[in-house]
């Protein structure tokens, strides 16, 4: 690949993690909510099913999906039905009677754990990251040599990419937080599981 179409491929990378969408709005609501390192977790796990992606829509499984639209539906219902499991779990949570010293308690290693699963799942169960990996890193093979090679150096570049803008949106999240702290919310501790039911409605209708 030349120099060029490389960069190329960075800024249409860029492009498309600017753009808000389900991802972006995990990070953002997570570090908001719980804070930089648990935000940092759940982009780490967001990463992990991107890469999952990567591999999947090289083994031709994303195109598979597509000739098969029920097995797509399947897909799309099982994420929607995790994020609504993951709010009403965040909802239990917001009610119960824990005190704020509690809630403010750093994240235990369980407490790590379930981000890192909930930012693998959430991401892996979106159907359009594997459509956008199958549809989106072809276009930047050159010629038919090494095919494998620059698929897995396309991959990676987008995992690693995703991370960088996902941690960024993790500290910009955390620190607006911080600013507002001052002024608290009752209705604060309801943004993270109205996120998640906004975000299965959204894969169930997009």
């Amino acid at each position: 690949m030349s120099d060029s179409t490389f960069l190329m491929y960075l800024l249409a990378l860029a492009g498309a993690f600017l753009l808000p969408g389900p991802d972006m709005a995990l990070v953002l609501a997570t570090g908001a909510a719980r804070g930089v390192a648990t935000a940092l977790v759940t982009a780490v796990g967001i990463a992990g099913a991107r890469a999952v992606h990567v591999a999947l829509s090289g083994a031709g499984l994303a195109a598979l999906m597509v000739t098969h639209p029920q097995a797509l539906q399947w897909v799309k219902w099982a994420g929607a039905a995790y994020l609504l499991y993951l709010a009403l779990r965040l909802l239990q949570s917001a009610l119960s009677s824990k005190t704020a010293q509690e809630a403010a308690a750093p994240a235990t290693a369980h407490g790590a754990r379930a981000s890192l699963v909930r930012g693998f799942l959430t991401n892996l169960l979106n159907p359009k990251a594997l459509l956008f990996c199958s549809m989106f890193l072809p276009q930047f093979v050159v010629g038919s040599e090494q095919v494998g090679m620059q698929y897995l150096r396309l991959g990676a570049v987008l995992v690693l990419m995703g991370l960088l803008f996902d941690a960024l949106y993790a500290v910009l999240a955390a620190r607006l937080a911080r600013r507002l702290r001052g002024k608290p919310s009752p209705y604060g501790k309801f943004v993270l599981p109205t996120v998640f039911v906004l975000l299965a409605g959204r894969l169930v209708l997009g």
